[in-house]
């Protein structure tokens, strides 16, 4: 296959036949089948090596580029079974291409004179949301428990990002981010949170069940209830939670981080309700599978054992700047006349 690069997606290399032979080798040798792979094959192969946690070692690159160019299999490696080739879907009728490649648009402008806090902005979704925001003019308050990731933020976003160091669950964090904005805030976009280990509700223990509805439903309620009263008076303002795939059905996770994200969408349903008409819109982004972010503890035996049933039906993993896409959007002034709605960006995870 001409022009094959680390840069190119995983289900371009699965179909170069010599490297596709080395990959499906090494899925074999781990217990796994292709299948395993579907939500990711858009993905470049170099970033899918990043996140595997050592499954894909980075020498994996090179010997797959070896692969390619030279049509042989290097000696050692694992590789498919005979007849192992690419699964075969059945013929649909028309022709289908590959999907078109995403590219961000910024609008310049978009945020001109507007302030707005991001909570878990020092890494994943909330660093994309941080970093599309101030492309698009606006201010930053970036909060995060990691000071060495908003230090490394402000490196890169300049004088337009104002990072706090808080942790959100701290009553007294809300005061330190409404400080930090001088009282204003025009939006506000609820990204931290943080996974269970999929346990079900035999195998969930107190200290995870207290953690993850802390960080997931009192710390946005805090900030919410901190910024309201702001947008209130200046006649209008825009909240986003980040909820998740989890928020909409009960097989994506564990008890503890379903019961959080559904308690998220009451929150945003029930503000948007209470503030409708007064220039406040509280609106909900639901994730699905996203290359980036929050990091999965051991799995609880049981509960994993059945989740993981379900996360075959993933479309696709997403770009953290494609939810931030999403994300922005509800948080601008084109969200006009939306309030209370829970937008699905899951790739049609929930469609099915």
């Amino acid at each position: 296959m001409p022009n094959i690069t680390p840069a190119s997606s995983l289900r371009d290399w699965l179909a170069e036949p010599t490297a596709g032979q080395v990959l499906r080798g090494l899925l074999v040798s781990q217990g796994q089948s292709e299948e395993a792979l579907a939500p990711a094959l858009g993905l470049p192969l170099e970033q899918l090596v990043q996140m595997s946690g050592g499954k894909f070692p980075a020498e994996l690159v090179d010997v797959l580029v070896t692969a390619a160019e030279t049509g042989r299999i290097p000696d050692n490696l694992p590789v498919a079974p005979t007849g192992a080739a690419a699964s075969v879907e059945p013929d649909p009728g028309v022709e289908i291409g590959a999907p078109e490649p995403w590219t961000e648009q910024v609008t310049p402008g978009r945020f001109g004179g507007q302030k707005v806090v991001v909570t878990g902005a020092a890494s994943g979704i909330g660093r994309a949301v941080a970093s599309r925001i101030v492309r698009e003019g606006g201010i930053v308050v970036a909060v995060d428990i990691s000071a060495g990731g908003l230090a490394s933020l402000a490196a890169d976003l300049g004088e337009a990002l104002v990072p706090v160091t808080a942790d959100i669950t701290e009553p007294a964090s809300a005061d330190a981010v409404l400080a930090a904005a001088a009282g204003r805030v025009d939006a506000l976009a609820n990204v931290a949170g943080v996974m269970d280990d999929d346990a079900a509700v035999h195998e969930v223990d107190d200290i995870t069940w207290e953690r993850v509805l802390r960080i997931n439903v009192d710390g946005p309620m805090r900030l919410m209830r901190a910024v309201v009263p702001g947008m209130l008076a200046a006649g209008c303002g825009r909240i986003v939670n980040v909820v998740s795939e989890a928020a909409l059905r009960g097989s994506a996770a564990g008890a503890a981080y379903t019961t959080s994200k559904h308690a998220l969408v009451g929150l945003t349903m029930s503000s948007a309700y209470q503030y409708s008409g007064t220039g406040v819109q509280i609106n909900a982004v639901a994730p699905g599978a996203v290359a980036t972010g929050i990091a999965m503890p051991v799995a609880a035996p049981y509960g994993s054992s059945r989740t993981a049933k379900m996360r075959v039906a993933i479309p696709r993993l997403a770009m953290a700047e494609e939810l931030a896409a999403s994300i922005t959007f509800l948080l601008s002034k084109d969200a006009v006349n939306i309030n209370g709605a829970i937008l699905p960006s899951d790739g049609g995870w929930s469609a099915a």
